[in-house]
């Protein structure tokens, strides 16, 4: 049972050069974190169920992200009920 140690490692290929200024930048779509942070951060708020239809989420999904994702954002989210409805705001500190 020898070992070859006599193996060369393996070379990289060359990778052809890119022309970066003649490409333009495509443009970031917002991630369904920015959705929800634009309904929050609107004047009248969002409730629970225009959060789920604007990103497809289900309620338990919508709720944690505004507990987590969203705070460590730095947003301080508020809540209040009017007319049955419970509305979420959110603001910069």
């Amino acid at each position: 049972m020898s070992e070859d140690t006599t193996r060369q490692p393996r070379r990289r290929m060359a990778r052809p050069k890119q022309d970066t200024a003649a490409a333009p930048t495509p443009a970031r779509t917002p991630s369904k974190l920015d959705q929800l942070e634009t309904l929050l951060c609107s004047d009248a708020g969002a409730t629970i169920a225009a959060m789920m239809a604007a990103t497809g989420w289900q309620q338990h999904s919508v709720r944690g992200a505004m507990a987590g994702a969203l705070k460590k954002r730095g947003l301080v989210i508020t809540s209040e009920k009017t007319d049955g409805l419970r509305h979420y705001r959110a603001v910069r500190p």
